[in-house]
């Protein structure tokens, strides 16, 4: 099967080539499975992929109780993912880029890292790289996991290539019984299938006073946010959106979007004119100005703009996208509006709304619903203290997560293995 996967992979490189050559990716060598070989091992080792900055986020307090018993290793993906788990990781954990799923780039790969178990945050279950684990005894793991509706259409027409990975599967940890079922029907074995709950409530720290952090006034002081102003804060925002919010917006209030890619910076830019980019004063003195308009065009941040926020409107909830994540706000005791495109994110969502601490909005309803926000401040209080206890009633699955994963570790320290 991996001549054929990699021969496969080989036409796709050719095919998609003009696309790739358009993207701006680095670690070009370690995503071809040559990362520097990691020291022996003087305690079990724990390799856990997180693909991009959200999952990087959502391990913080895994790697935390993880690193207390195994070395933990942290595989990124993305360019972005990678200098996140730079800046939550270093000290904490090995950091390493995860490899592309072609045969010797597994081997190359698994050969420098030599994990004593490994665990796939939400998905990312690559034929190649289960095989491989599957042949030097690796057990592989799926945490946190959940398959989208989407990703459970094109999972099962994937099953005559993927169902031995899932078959193979140490356990996959689940957020819900919906996903339970699909991973099921995707080929795990009913008996490794464990509903666990997400991480995400944990990663959402519970925050009483969040506009006390320092990052959040510095946030403040350098873009020249006013804060006897209310500020709306549109985290994860999509291309079509900047504009619907620009518009929405209410006299008086202040828009911050901080886009969900780098590349949609500029056309966020361009649909709120006049409008205060971070990097015009990444970390300079305080900015004197009466702007309405913000933009964060900088990774890592978005917690300290949540911070500062009266509202929180979720973005790639208002178009074609899939929702983001409002856990974090949520925490924060802010009260958060969600468009209709949520399915990322359902369970959550469902769960916050039903607790009182979400507001529902549409294309059409969303100024509406901003300006009696804006004008209601108990009301903001409510829907944020709701949200807040809401997260704080989920919260758990962290542990539940560390210890199916360290029980796939070697029982005895692997002092001085190889």
């Amino acid at each position: 099967m991996n001549l054929a996967l990699d021969a496969a992979y080989l036409v796709f490189a050719a095919v998609s080539a003009p696309w790739w050559l358009r993207k701006k990716r680095g670690a070009w060598a370690e995503r071809f499975g040559n990362a520097p070989p990691l020291p022996p091992k003087t305690r079990p080792r724990v390799l856990i992929h997180a693909v991009s900055v959200g999952e990087t986020n959502l391990i913080r307090a895994l790697v935390d109780r993880l690193a207390r018993d195994a070395e933990v290793v942290i595989a990124s993906t993305t360019d972005t993912g990678a200098e996140r788990a730079r800046a939550l990781f270093a000290g904490k954990a090995r950091l390493v880029r995860y490899p592309l799923d072609a045969s010797w780039s597994v081997r190359r790969f698994l050969d420098a890292v030599r994990p004593d178990a490994a665990a796939m945050v939400e998905l990312e279950l690559w034929p190649n790289f289960a095989s491989e684990c599957r042949a030097r005894g690796i057990p592989l793991a799926i945490i946190n996991g959940r398959l989208s509706d989407r990703s459970h259409r094109r999972y099962a027409m994937a099953r005559p290539i993927l169902g031995r990975a899932f078959a193979g599967l140490a356990f996959a940890a689940v957020q819900d019984e919906t996903y339970a079922e699909r991973f099921r029907a995707a080929g795990a074995p009913p008996d490794r299938v464990r509903i666990a709950g997400s991480m995400k409530w944990d990663a959402a720290a519970i925050e009483d006073n969040p506009r006390a952090d320092p990052a959040a006034h510095a946030l403040a002081r350098e873009m020249g946010i006013d804060p006897s102003r209310p500020l709306i804060v549109a985290g994860s925002t999509a291309p079509d959106e900047h504009g619907l919010l620009h518009a929405a917006t209410p006299p008086g209030a202040q828009l911050l979007c901080a886009p969900r890619r780098p590349e949609w910076f500029g056309p966020a830019a361009a649909a709120m004119p006049g409008c205060i980019r971070r990097t015009q004063n990444p970390r300079g003195s305080s900015r004197p100005t009466r702007a309405d308009r913000f933009l964060l065009d900088s990774i890592g941040e978005l917690r300290a703009a949540y911070a500062l926020a009266d509202i929180v409107v979720i973005g790639r909830s208002f178009g074609e996208l899939h929702g983001s994540d409002p856990m974090e706000p949520a925490g924060m005791g802010k009260p958060i509006v969600m468009g209709p495109a949520f399915a990322d994110f359902r369970a959550a969502v469902d769960a916050l709304e039903q607790a009182g601490g979400l507001a529902r909005a549409t294309r059409d309803t969303l100024p509406a619903i901003l300006a009696g926000l804006v004008r209601d401040s108990a009301e903001r209080e409510r829907i944020g203290a709701r949200a807040r206890e809401c997260v704080r009633a989920h919260q758990g699955a962290t542990e539940r997560h560390a210890e199916l994963i360290l029980g796939m570790l070697p029982r005895a320290p692997s002092r001085g293995t190889p």
